[in-house]
């Protein structure tokens, strides 16, 4: 029983603060992915006041945390808009991952970390974040403008992309050979292929399964499926992440908007578990020797991933600062580059991958919504106009 309170009290207290920063981040209108690290970083490994009695709660929540982000990403898109998107931004796509892959790969070879490591800082650098950068374009109030739709479009193909790269990275990680690796990334790739293929005949047939009227139902039915999916999914060494994006996919029309709403709270709170426990299981100290390298990987990639958005708005016919707009508000990294950090770490690979990831992603998500009203402003505009000496659209 006095195991069980000082695990209700430690919850309870990290929850609250929890609510308080979200709030905090809300009024100054920043992502709260920052500050669920910081508390994580404030109570973790080699801290002042590390965890006795939560920790594992926490970590379960966490998993739990990854599904629902995944589940929720597949909600948002159906099988038809993921492949016209892929059809329509082939270019962005293949620059994207070109410009933002290579330079986490290769930093992680100077760093001697090797091979798989490559693989995964490759991913972190890779993949904006959807979810920061969705706020920021609601809050500046660009949802409306010309570049909007292009920036749209990376973050689906990165968020589809991902189907893919989660698989073969599980196999990487849990070091199979050649031949079962092979297969678990062919499984990975068949199993995506078919619910693509079955979403877009047969989702209306699927989603019957559930009553989107019934809102308790409708909870505990997609809730169960997803978990067990997942689960599934990780017993025969695919990722739980795609099963779990799956079944996202598979739902449509008024289910999947009904499941969407519901499961939105859900989210929200076991991703921060996620966030919170990442934070609490990377090395404090570790932290502070990778703040100089999280900075010159930033410094890079920031410049990279501008680069990409503005090709890639000026491939669509946009003006100069509308490519400029598109350029700098991909620059935050969230939630895909800690989950893939996280992975790598849970397998035993580099455990500086952590404080690196930590430091990188709150640099870029920090300095994101800075550096994307930059272009709004008439300094910017002034300097533009001298560059190009004639009147620039928007």
């Amino acid at each position: 029983m006095h195991e069980t309170t000082l695990v209700l009290i430690e919850v309870g207290a990290l929850i609250f603060a929890l609510g308080i920063v979200s709030w905090l981040a809300h009024r100054v209108q920043i992502s709260p992915i920052p500050f669920y690290l910081i508390i994580g970083l404030f109570f973790g490994e080699g801290s002042f006041l590390p965890l006795a009695e939560s920790e594992e709660f926490f970590q379960i929540g966490s998993e739990i945390g990854v599904i629902l982000l995944l589940a929720m990403l597949g909600l948002e898109y159906s099988a038809q808009e993921l492949l016209s998107n892929m059809r329509r931004s082939k270019f962005a796509g293949i620059l994207d991952a070109l410009m933002n892959a290579l330079p986490g790969a290769l930093f992680a070879l100077v760093l001697g970390w090797g091979p798989v490591a490559a693989v995964v800082l490759a991913g972190v650098t890779w993949v904006s974040s959807s979810g920061v950068i969705a706020k920021m374009l609601n809050e500046l109030g660009r949802l409306s403008n010309r570049e909007t739709p292009v920036v749209l479009s990376i973050l689906v193909i990165e968020d589809l992309a991902m189907a893919f790269y989660l698989p073969i990275l599980s196999a990487i990680l849990i070091g199979a050979g050649w031949l079962t690796g092979s297969i678990t990334v062919l499984i990975s790739v068949l199993a995506v292929t078919v619910v693509l293929f079955m979403s877009l005949k047969f989702s209306d047939r699927f989603s019957r399964l559930f009553d989107w009227e019934h809102g308790e139902s409708l909870l505990l039915g997609v809730f169960g499926l997803t978990l067990l999916v997942a689960g599934v999914a990780q017993q025969f060494n695919v990722s739980a992440a795609v099963g779990a994006f799956l079944v996202g996919i598979a739902l449509s029309g008024k289910v999947a908007q009904s499941a969407e709403k519901l499961l939105t709270p859900l989210r929200d709170l076991f991703a921060a578990f996620f966030f919170l426990f990442f934070g609490l299981s990377t090395d404090v100290m570790g932290l502070g020797q990778m703040i100089v390298p999280a900075l010159i990987l930033a410094a890079i990639t920031i410049a990279t991933k501008v680069f990409t958005g503005y090709r890639a708005a000026a491939s669509a016919g946009i003006g100069i600062p509308g490519r400029w707009r598109a350029g700098l508000v991909l620059t935050p990294r969230g939630e895909f580059s800690i989950v893939i950090a996280g992975l790598a770490v849970s397998a035993g690979v580099q455990p500086m991958l952590a404080p690196l990831a930590t430091a990188y992603v709150l640099i870029t998500v920090f300095s994101g919504p800075l550096l994307a009203k930059i272009p709004d402003t008439q300094w910017f505009m002034n300097a533009v106009k001298k560059l190009s000496k004639r009147p620039v659209g928007s």
